[in-house]
């Protein structure tokens, strides 16, 4: 582990280092470069910046550290999926996905180590969250998925989904930093419209989304339409209930004009009834929105099983038929354990964030 009492460099905004190299007496400019070198040039090292002097180098060493995240394991799908164990400076790990589908290739991001929220029908819940990523640890993610995908596919991103370990709400600051440095043109330039946000549901948080105007895509975890149900599954929703939420999602569409998405997994003899979808399509009226249906994938110890052929279809028909705009999700990499819900750190490393 990383016992040094350095600060992180990259937890400096552009403003932190035009103030230190103001107190320095380094020329304004100085701070740009610095800035260009961590985030756009990606830089992990001060060796590297080989357009700053050596004495503002040396300095720079003293009191700064990098903390940059590693591969430290992948596993390839026969499908094409790749999952990635990441290692952070402190020995914790996390799991990144990259998911390729023709010429989109979409990453999916862990935002916590663990996560609190205990959904009956993921894996992550199992674990314990043992604290937030800060953003230079999300945007790394990012960077190296990205070079994941030009290895295997020859393609370099095009997607980011925050799906991976954990909840994004409950580490609002460091995900919006993430996304504002992955978006920068001074960082990876890409376009807000082409990274989605899920979320378990955290209506205040939501509310907040739609107050600071954000520009990327929102999905909620749904999985049901009624409290009962979604209470049993979902703990979460005892303290952000389904109108709690619909009414989240509404302002958020009234301050951003972007529908949220709603994620529901169908579970057999569940969730996945005509009633069932009768109530989907009910809440669906409510706001603007649209719906994946995702097909479940099995976790070790889980209690839930796929539903059949049959009663999906069956389902989606009737959401379709009632004017739900809906779309079925395949999962990818299930071999690896790489596909939704079932991200729990099954490497040697994953020992330490049990700890």
């Amino acid at each position: 582990m990383n016992l040094t009492t350095k600060k992180d460099i990259r937890s400096l905004t552009l403003q932190d280092l035009k103030s230190l190299l103001v107190e320095l007496n380094q020329p304004a400019f100085r701070a740009q470069q610095i800035y260009d070198w961590l985030w756009s040039k990606r830089a992990t090292s001060f060796e590297e910046m080989s357009n700053l002097s050596k004495e503002l180098r040396q300095y720079l060493e003293s009191q700064y550290v990098f903390n940059p995240v590693t591969v430290s394991e992948t596993q390839l799908s026969k499908d094409g999926t790749v999952k990635c164990a990441m290692k952070l400076f402190d020995n914790y790990v996390v799991e990144s996905v990259l998911i390729p589908k023709e010429k989109r290739m979409t990453a999916c991001i862990s935002s916590q180590v663990g996560c609190s929220l205990t959904c009956k029908f993921c894996a992550t819940g199992k674990l314990k969250r043992m604290r937030n990523l800060n953003a230079d640890e999300i945007f790394d993610q990012v960077v190296l998925v990205n070079e994941i995908a030009r290895e295997h596919h020859q393609l370099p991103l095009s997607n980011i989904v925050f799906m991976g370990m954990g909840e994004p709400l409950l580490n609002y600051k460091e995900v919006l930093d993430s996304i504002e440095k992955i978006t920068s043109p001074s960082g990876l330039g890409m376009s807000p419209k082409r990274i989605t946000v899920s979320t378990a549901g955290v209506a205040k948080m939501i509310q907040k989304l739609g107050d600071d105007k954000v520009k990327f895509n929102l999905a909620l975890s749904l999985h049901a339409a009624n409290d009962k149900k979604r209470n049993e599954i979902m703990p979460i929703n005892e303290t952000n209930n389904l109108d709690a939420l619909a009414e989240s999602i509404a302002y958020f569409y009234e301050k951003t004009g972007t529908r949220t998405t709603f994620e529901y997994i169908v579970f057999k003899d569940f969730n996945d009834s005509l009633e069932d979808a009768a109530e989907l399509a009910a809440y669906c009226k409510k706001v603007k929105s649209k719906v994946n249906i995702i097909e479940y994938n099995p976790i070790d110890e889980g209690e839930f099983k796929q539903t059949t052929s049959t009663k999906l279809k069956a389902f989606t028909d009737y959401l379709t038929n009632n004017g739900i705009i809906c779309n079925v999700r395949k999962s990818r990499g299930k071999d690896i354990d790489a596909a939704c819900g079932q991200l729990a750190n099954k490497n040697k490393l994953a020992q330490l964030n049990l700890k």
